[in-house]
């Protein structure tokens, strides 16, 4: 089949939307024709699902076979349904397209069938239903249900066929919260402003571009969510979802013995955790996305939380890397380095910094790093990818770590709250982090 990757879809989007050949309706129409928009919910918003054409003669019968892979909608394993996306995330289809599917539908002056209690559409068919029935099923359990992630990683990122988790599966895996949060941000674009779909995806995605000019916006996914979305407003919406759940059929039973005030509780803590895990703490790319080779040896565990951080320039490569692909490489480099000409045991930075918005893990939350001499395991290296003794690393690539990863890092444990934040240089005889990064540094937080 075609690589699950964006640039595929986008590819399959651009033949559906130049013909009309055996191809009734929308393309997001068509998407949930096949299965991607199956739940309760999604159905009671955008109403029963058309027939499933025969399949459209312009596309190859593997194009058609991996659209319809895509969008079958398998609730023991979302993750089905996702594809690479340029920048290194994956991203669940199904939610996307029906994000989409709203958006398009407001442009056209569609008005939201009566639901009790009145819903946000386009919140509906992306998190709200998802998330609602996420933490309802989990309140039940033992405490050991996931509610939300984990990532996962695929087997090759040049033609990605197979992406397996890595732990065990939510309802709300890595790659459907990106599918949802890029679904709210697309519906609510194209309701302003209706553009074709393929150009609307290849612009958010930077697809056909060979990923090597820069951020595109679906690195901002985050930002530009939160943003969008208030406090308040995902728990608003996960409420009145659980309420809508209450009187469909399917749904009935799940809520038969959940009181208002619980319907409230679910609500709150549900958006809570979401936004904490997919607003406020930063993507970090997990190794095997990376290509790490294996660690060599036996790694020793830290002690959280730990006291300090130690920030770092890699120096060499001495460029920022701007693109998923370029950071890669760069990790690839450094490990090459650290192992075969330092002879340590793996990478020696906990994680590191691109200038593409996402962090990169090197030896991550839980082993002993070999960053800063005598300090390994009292806090985490973390290395800015570049050369920063004259320049500083971009504003964003600044905050990701100063507003991002040291309080996501207080929050969930990992770091003392009176944490002491240094330069590599104030711990040994080195330039590190370089002038223009040390004098940035000692206007953060924490910082002795």
């Amino acid at each position: 089949l075609p690589p699950r990757h964006m640039d595929s879809v986008v590819e399959i989007v651009e033949i559906l939307e130049s013909t009309h050949d055996g191809v009734t309706g929308t393309v997001p129409e068509l998407a949930r024709a096949l299965g991607g928009c199956g739940t309760p919910g999604c159905r009671a918003v955008l109403g029963e699902p058309p027939d499933v054409p025969p399949a459209p003669p312009t596309l190859s019968h593997e194009q058609w076979l991996l659209f319809t892979q895509l969008l079958r909608h398998d609730a023991a394993a979302p993750e089905r349904g996702a594809v690479l996306a340029p920048d290194g995330s994956t991203v669940a289809l199904g939610p996307l397209l029906a994000g989409i599917e709203v958006g398009l539908k407001w442009a056209a002056g569609w008005s939201v069938p009566a639901i009790e209690p009145p819903i946000d559409a386009l919140y509906a068919v992306t998190v709200a239903e998802v998330l609602a029935t996420s933490f309802l099923l989990a309140r039940d359990g033992d405490g050991n249900r996931a509610t939300l992630g984990p990532g996962g990683c695929w087997d090759d990122v040049v033609d990605p066929q197979n992406y397996t988790l890595l732990g065990p599966p939510s309802p709300i895996p890595d790659a459907v919260a990106n599918g949802a949060m890029d679904g709210v941000l697309l519906g609510a674009q194209l309701a302003q402003a209706p553009i074709p779909l393929a150009d609307l995806l290849r612009g958010y995605y930077g697809t056909g571009n060979g990923t090597e000019k820069g951020r595109p916006p679906s690195s901002y996914r985050r930002r530009d969510f939160g943003v969008l979305t208030g406090p308040g407003k995902l728990e608003e919406e996960v409420a009145a979802m659980l309420r809508v759940l209450r009187v469909l059929p399917p749904t009935r039973e799940l809520l038969e013995d959940v009181g208002p005030e619980e319907v409230v509780a679910i609500a709150r803590q549900a958006a809570q955790d979401f936004t904490e895990v997919y607003v406020e703490c930063p993507a970090i790319v997990p190794r095997c996305m990376w290509g790490a080779r294996p660690y060599r040896g036996t790694p020793k565990p830290l002690t959280l939380p730990l006291d300090s951080v130690y920030i770092h320039h890699t120096s060499t490569p001495s460029a920022p890397c701007r693109t998923f692909a370029a950071c890669a490489r760069a990790m690839r480099a450094m490990q090459r380095f650290h192992q075969d000409t330092r002879g340590w045991d793996d990478i020696g930075y906990s994680f590191v910094v691109g200038s593409d918005g996402y962090l990169y893990q090197g030896r991550g939350w839980h082993w002993v790093g070999a960053h800063t001499k005598g300090y390994n395991s009292k806090g985490y290296g973390v290395g800015y990818v570049g050369d920063f003794s004259a320049t500083l690393p971009d504003p964003d690539a600044i905050a990701l770590v100063r507003d991002r990863f040291l309080p996501c890092a207080v929050r969930t444990g990992r770091l003392h709250r009176n944490y002491t934040l240094r330069g590599h240089r104030q711990m040994g005889h080195t330039d590190c982090p370089g002038n223009s990064l040390f004098r940035e540094i000692e206007t953060w937080h924490g910082f002795k």
